[in-house]
């Protein structure tokens, strides 16, 4: 069921909702959550389709805010709210509300999206593209208890992560993290089955991907060794190596689908590692709504120190490559003075 309201408010949009319910047979409220999705109109159906799977599993109002841009100055002049209430088969198992503003009152979304809040229930706030740098003082975002943006939309992805380590607020999330959630299951579970000490580590995928940056800062700081980024022609991420003191640990996905899990002394195993959809990645963030705190750890680890410990381990082999060159007369005189040691001591 579909209502279309043109030069609308608030008020209306929500009697909308309660006469839809009335005529579908369900006038209880089941929801669990409101989501709200900032986008705009460009990449709007995309984020509305991944928002109605996800909310097969979560219940939930959504409301799409689109600020639309007027071409004109007596355009620009006019405030205007037209929506669309979707209820029924048309909004999947919750409600959607789309809201289209137009003027003054698109430097006030939080003033027509407040009262169509469900009462006492979380809400969630979504960007999937043009995410503010500091999502909690958005005046969308401070409604929320859950802000998820995602880098990897950015024109400069990697310069958006540091802007996130440094305006991170708890609450706050990126699905290029929630991207990584299967690679860091399988590397812990690696790590679970073998008894070594991690030397180094190696994290492998395309360029100018945030997933790869947050997976080597997840492992620089949980393991306290020094990751190595390197590129790939993807998809994604493709391979993490770990240099253990029982030998290598590889993880290797070149294809985007199927994996494969190499470790010292075991036979190679398959792995189901697909990349997965957007309705999936949100659906695995609604399923918690307190602070991600693995995140924020990672998150504020620092690219900087992630170069540093990188060139640092770089460093590394090239001194024990020339050392051999020079200390090799000193070294000489040390087996002499051995047996004479060992002589004194009889």
């Amino acid at each position: 069921m579909k209502t279309d309201l043109t030069d609308t408010t608030s008020s209306k949009i929500n009697k909308a909702l309660v006469l839809g319910r009335r005529a579908i047979g369900t006038p209880a409220v089941g929801m669990v959550l409101t989501l709200v999705i900032v986008t705009d109109e460009e990449n709007a159906y995309d984020a509305l389709k991944a928002a109605n799977e996800a909310s097969r599993e979560h219940p939930s109002r959504t409301l799409v805010v689109i600020k639309r841009v007027s071409r004109s100055a007596r355009d620009r002049s006019k405030a205007r709210l037209d929506a669309e209430v979707r209820l029924g088969a048309d909004a999947s198992t919750g409600e959607t509300v789309v809201l289209r503003l137009y003027g003054e009152v698109g430097d006030h979304a939080q003033s027509v999206v407040l009262p169509l809040l469900l009462p006492d229930a979380p809400v969630v706030v979504w960007w999937p593209v043009n995410a503010p740098t500091d999502p909690a003082n958005d005046p969308l975002g401070a409604l929320a208890q859950r802000r998820v943006t995602d880098t990897y939309a950015a024109e400069q992805p990697i310069h958006e992560l540091a802007a996130r380590a440094d305006a991170y607020t708890p609450g706050d999330t990126d699905l290029s993290w929630t991207r990584i959630t299967p690679w860091r299951s399988m590397l812990a579970a690696a790590l679970d089955q073998v008894v070594c000490e991690v030397t180094s580590a190696e994290v492998e995928g395309e360029e100018f991907n945030p997933s790869v940056e947050l997976l080597a800062m997840w492992l620089a700081e949980r393991l306290k060794v020094p990751v190595r980024r390197s590129r790939s022609a993807g998809p994604g991420l493709t391979s993490v190596r770990m240099e253990t003191s029982s030998g290598p640990i590889v993880l290797d996905r070149p294809d985007g689908s199927l994996a494969t899990l190499s470790i010292q002394g075991q036979p190679d195993r398959a792995v189901a590692l697909k990349r997965r959809e957007t309705a999936e990645l949100i659906a695995e963030e609604l399923r918690r709504l307190d602070p991600d705190d693995t995140y924020a750890t990672a998150l504020k680890f620092g690219l900087e120190r992630l170069d540093e410990g990188a060139s640092g381990a770089a460093a590394e082999p090239e001194a024990v490559a020339a050392a051999p060159a020079g200390p090799e007369p000193v070294a000489k005189p040390a087996p002499k003075k051995a047996p004479a040691k060992k002589a004194a001591a009889k």
